[in-house]
């Protein structure tokens, strides 16, 4: 098998262009890791509204461009740009599904009802842009719902096509409780055959399923940690997936998601006030003094502080915490410093406890990336007390910038975080089973305890925490040996 690649990722998000959440940070950091490793990879998303066309350099490069749909031909255009000196993105403009404000929904948070045709127009485009721009992967790399439908057009539409003929299907699965599920009124717009609208491939409850026919033809699936990719195939994770899940066999895998050290790494970040690493991490009580200052927090670096950054939503875990985060602050000598947005009952609760126990809880409603850098290098806890993980990003900038995380042990959080063991002062963050209460409330008393009378520990785990290494090039290389192997089957059964 030749050594270079030629690999398309398909997403509806690539950071910076288009980002709601980590899928785009994957889209984005994971092609470039691909192309250090000496593989052709490009990447195609929408061309949505909110895009700055001039502030990219984006040019048209194909005008206009055909793509045949189920029951009728879409007529759309190709801009594109470098993301980097090495990968090239292409976006496809159709101003009737992408010229819109938002990306999945409108402000009121409901879904465009033209979802499924905006996806599935994405997932097709892609393969008459390879062969316009004469470009033939051997992997199509699909990501999450919205480009899952690629897996189906490569194995219904383009098997006997000689230009797709080697090509593997890989899908991604980011969140597996977003599976692109809408009426069956759009399935002639797809341009599948009736025999594909069955309980084992679309089919779900009378509804179209997009996730659910991409994991049926994908050559390979995974998730973005081992342990998500466990707990998917059991009922209580998988929203309804678990027994496809199970019928891939060794097609099914998690691979962790790696992060950008260029980003986050407090010794060279310019985010922050001092910079600092694991052989001079007595700046970090700088950055904290400066945090309890900015965020009115009582400035003392002997109070440890507890950091929050996330989307206040249930499956952070966030509404269990908010039931006892009055008492952790009644009963402990900590402080926490909190960063987030979503439901709007937690941002009023989280904003209120700012005046209820001032000095003691600083919030900011909203999203600020220079202060979410600042949180991280100036708490001395970081927590995720998630209902369900995948992977999880934040846990693992909080170990580079020593920062140790309280984690419920699921997902991608049990894979990052190695428990604290009290007997030697080994591990890099303290992790709880249940989501309760009583179980976050327990563990912080534990990981705060730890802070104030065992002191060597604390600062042992800070050390061992900042040498942890999740760069990408592992993950890539991972994807790489799963794409290769998938490569190699299909050989063998053609």
């Amino acid at each position: 098998m030749k050594k270079k690649l030629n690999i398309l990722f398909i997403a509806s998000e690539c950071a910076p262009y288009a980002k709601t959440g980590g899928l785009s940070d994957v889209v984005s950091a994971l092609p470039i890791a691909l192309t250090n490793l000496g593989h052709n990879v490009k990447i195609v998303i929408p061309k949505y509204s909110s895009i700055d066309t001039k502030k990219i350099n984006m040019k048209k490069i194909l005008l206009p461009m055909c793509v045949h749909m189920g029951n009728c031909e879409e007529w759309c255009s190709v801009y594109s740009t470098q993301h980097n000196k090495n990968v090239t993105i292409y976006f496809i403009e159709y101003e009737k599904y992408f010229n819109r404000d938002g990306l999945y929904h409108d402000s009121k948070m409901n879904d465009f009802i033209d979802n499924p045709k905006r996806f599935a127009l994405l997932s097709n485009a892609a393969f008459q842009l390879c062969k316009d721009i004469n470009y033939k992967p051997d992997v199509i790399h699909s990501h999450d719902w919205q480009s899952a439908l690629s897996m189906i057009y490569l194995k219904e539409w383009y098997e006997d096509d000689p230009y797709f003929k080697n090509t593997i299907g890989a899908l991604t699965i980011h969140n597996i409780g977003y599976q692109g599920k809408y009426p069956y009124e759009n399935f002639g717009y797809l341009g599948f055959s009736d025999r594909l609208f069955n309980p084992n491939i679309l089919e779900d409850f009378g509804d179209i399923n997009f996730l659910k026919g991409g994991i049926h033809y994908a050559d390979i699936v995974n998730t973005v940690s081992p342990k998500y990719a466990e707990e998917t195939k059991t009922e209580e994770y998988s929203h309804g997936m678990h027994t496809f899940l199970i019928d891939k066999k060794d097609k099914y895998f998690g691979i962790l998601n790696g992060i950008d050290y260029e980003q986050w790494n407090p010794d060279i970040d310019k985010l922050i006030p001092y910079n600092y690493d694991e052989n001079n991490i007595s700046e970090k009580s700088k950055c904290k003094l400066f945090l309890q200052e900015k965020i009115n927090l009582k400035k003392d670096e002997n109070i440890p502080i507890i950091g929050i950054i996330s989307r206040f939503a249930s499956q952070k875990g966030l509404n269990v915490l908010a039931s006892v985060i009055e008492k952790v602050v009644m009963d402990i000598k900590v402080q926490f410093a909190i960063l987030g947005s979503g439901d709007k009952s937690l941002e009023n609760y989280f904003q209120s406890l700012t005046l209820k126990y001032s000095g003691k809880i600083g919030a900011f409603i909203g999203y600020d990336n220079q202060l979410a850098h600042q949180i991280e290098a100036g708490v001395d806890f970081f927590i995720m007390p998630s209902l369900y993980e995948p992977c999880g990003l934040n846990q693992i900038y909080s170990l580079k910038y020593g920062t140790l995380p309280i984690v419920r042990a699921t997902g991608g959080l049990d894979d990052t975080i190695e428990q604290y063991n009290e007997n030697t002062g080994d591990g890099t963050g303290f992790k709880f089973n249940d989501l309760t209460p009583q179980a976050i409330y327990d563990t912080i008393g534990w990981a705060v305890s730890t802070f104030y009378d065992r002191k060597k520990h604390f600062q042992k785990m800070r050390k061992t925490a900042m040498k942890k290494n999740f760069s990408w090039k592992q993950s890539a290389e991972k994807y790489v040996d799963a794409y290769k192997k998938a490569l190699e089957g299909n050989k063998n059964i053609s």
